[in-house]
């Protein structure tokens, strides 16, 4: 299987070498066993079961469930652009087209075949499944199944049931599990659920250092993104947000100052999420901005920017949203943009469930990854280490290196508008001086609505606009007070019921009143400010990501390629990156190939696409430099 597996690698997808586990997992699903494989997103999981669907013998047929129908479709077009018979059964497919992709696939016609779990256990698969002979059965996005997961759906937990119904070549079909997110619990639910006899677990690293991890404290969030995404002025990018009305404000207030977005969320009608999504694929906007409903399983690689504008509810959905950015290894920046009352909102968003039983273990395993998303955002050590850490991972640092190189904390960003610690001494006796005005009886939020002068109902009804520190905090927006208080608070002026979230004086805070001392806090330095920067359309002839030389051959035969990526995709209907990636784009660009040959000797140019857009791109070159 090995070399087998190599040359399809090479001539179909046009890769020199695998990934790292990736022969490994290919060897033993081609021998019938079982595998769980958890690999970081980009890490290649696809072709875990992509290379035995055309390696096993000759005419397998592989089942893929996936959580997305905009998955299936993505993944069906870039297969077929490549030559396989790849089909999908779902909810979106009229009688006929569904019975003739069923048909192809109980006769042996198609290698791949993509049905969501609900399809998969409906009576009309099950017609299918009676005739057909299942060669491997691939479990995308398997964390689902648990429900210690950070995305647990119910549906996954039939499938270990419909496995057993399926017939293979001998008995069920072997199984193979695929995640970018397990913690070594998650990983034994999976194993449980499944009933994956004898499996090998394979957990590759999860480091992604292409991907610059940054945290800042929230202040103009609009402009903290624009600043970010002025620096990808050819790339695409993701705006995570905590619910749907801040995505859709979030696409607005973007494409109102030049950064063309649109929203993504549950709320949408169908087919207006549907679109939303097509049009950010194929680069026709810069930005979506979604809540978490977006991106599981997107296979979009050159997202260069991607925002949290909330603090996500746990490490693994961070972790597993940040990995969207940069999945074509190509340099991508992670911001996390967070501040105190985030955490509150979550905790009121898991106390409010629509009625769903949740357990007190459920519950408590909810806080617990809360809070271990709060040490992540707030500790001034490595991203990388902390992260990694996380999943049970040591980083191993290069020798004489001071850092990680590639988080906030080892390498601050240059230009000033990191989080700086610096004198707060007046702001804080004004937060503190408020708790002691409205009696030791209010959380943060209510304490913070007093001094900035809100005349919300609860203030004006509890009297509280009366008080002497009623407005007295109008220099600071109320996320930078929120934050104080969350800073007053580990630093222990502040104490806080943590049933009720009420604040209290400590002795510590009695003490610095009496002495008048001082007190600093990190506070962020001024966003700067986005207004000025140029956005619009991913167009061809802007700033360039590889940074040629204005001018230079490079940049004429990248530019000359772009435009030949965009003409050829329009004509096909498909994003730019089933044409090519970035990533072979710079290498056609690096080795200017003059013939078939040296063209097949490009990252990612296989035998199929050489034979198909060769002759033009190879044109292409010749005429943008000479």
């Amino acid at each position: 299987m090995s070399a087998a597996a190599r040359k399809i690698l090479k001539e179909v997808f046009g890769y020199d070498d695998f990934r790292p586990l990736q022969e490994e997992i290919i060897e033993d699903v081609a021998a019938g066993r079982d595998v769980l494989a958890v690999m970081p997103t980009g890490g290649g999981k696809s072709l875990c079961y992509q290379i035995p669907a055309l390696a096993m013998h000759s005419n397998p047929l592989v089942l893929v469930v996936s959580p997305l129908i905009a998955l299936m479709r993505e993944q069906v077009a870039f297969l077929r652009s490549l030559g396989i018979e790849a089909r999908v059964l779902n909810s979106t497919l009229g009688p006929d087209e569904w019975r003739a992709n069923a048909e192809a696939a109980a006769t042996g016609r198609v290698r791949l075949l993509y049905l969501a779990p609900e399809t998969l256990g409906s009576p009309r698969a099950s017609a299918l499944l009676e005739r057909a002979t299942v060669d491997l059965l691939a479990i995308d996005e398997a964390h689902c199944i648990s429900e210690w997961g950070h995305d647990f759906r119910p549906e996954y937990r039939t499938l270990g049931d419909i496995r057993k119904r399926i017939k293979g070549r001998s008995g069920p079909p072997p199984c193979l599990a695929l995640t970018a997110t397990a913690t070594e619990r998650v990983r034994a639910d999976i194993v449980a659920e499944l009933g994956l006899v004898g499996s090998k677990v394979y957990v590759a690293g999860f480091d992604r250092p292409n991907i610059f991890l940054e945290v800042r404290r929230r202040a103009r969030a609009v402009d903290q993104v624009l600043e970010l995404a002025s620096s990808y002025p050819e790339g695409s990018g993701i705006v995570y947000c905590f619910s749907r009305a801040r995505a859709e404000a979030f696409a607005s207030d973007l494409s109102a100052r030049g950064l063309p977005s649109l929203p993504y969320h549950a709320g949408l009608p169908d087919e207006a999420r549907s679109a939303n999504q097509d049009r950010f694929i194929r680069d026709e906007v810069r930005a979506i901005c979604a809540t978490t409903a977006f991106g599981m399983g997107i296979d979009k690689p050159d997202v260069r920017f991607l925002v949290h504008a909330d603090l996500p509810k746990s490490l693994e959905q961070y972790y597993q949203e940040v990995g969207r950015a940069g999945r074509d290894g190509l340099p991508a920046r992670a911001l996390l943009l967070f501040s105190y009352g985030d955490a509150m909102k979550i905790r009121s968003l898991m106390a409010d469930r629509d009625g769903t039983e949740v357990s007190a273990a459920q519950a408590m395993a909810a806080e617990t990854a809360l809070r271990g998303m709060l040490r992540f955002a707030e500790s001034p050590l490595c991203r990388r280490v902390s992260l990694l850490a996380h999943f049970g991972e040591e980083y191993s640092r290069p020798a004489g290196a001071a850092g990680c190189g590639a988080c906030d904390a080892c390498a601050p960003p240059a230009d000033g508008d990191a989080a700086v610690e610096a004198d707060v001494t007046t702001q804080a006796y004004k937060l503190l001086s408020c708790v002691k005005r409205t009696g030791e009886r209010y959380g943060a939020g209510h304490v913070v609505d007093v001094l900035v002068g809100s005349k919300n109902e609860r203030v004006l009804g509890l009297g509280h606009a009366e008080l002497s520190t009623w407005g007295i905090g109008k220099e600071w927006a109320r996320a930078q007070w929120l934050d104080l208080a969350a800073q007053l608070l580990r630093k222990g002026y502040l104490a806080k019921d943590e049933k009720y979230g009420v604040l209290s004086l400590t002795e510590k805070t009695l003490q610095a009143f009496r002495d008048k001392s001082p007190i600093a806090a990190v506070v962020p330095a001024r966003a700067k400010s986005a207004s000025s920067a140029k956005f619009g359309p991913a167009k061809e002839g802007a700033a360039k990501a590889a940074a040629y030389p204005s001018g230079s051959r490079e940049a004429a035969m990248e530019e000359a390629l772009r435009a030949l990526r965009r003409r050829l995709a329009e004509a096909g209907k498909v994003p730019n990156y089933m044409i090519f990636s970035d990533r072979t784009l710079y290498d056609l660009v690096s080795k200017a190939p003059a013939d078939a040959r040296e063209l097949l000797g490009v990252f990612g140019m296989g035998e199929v696409k050489a034979a198909r857009f060769g002759e033009e791109i190879i044109r292409t070159l010749s005429g943008s430099f000479n």
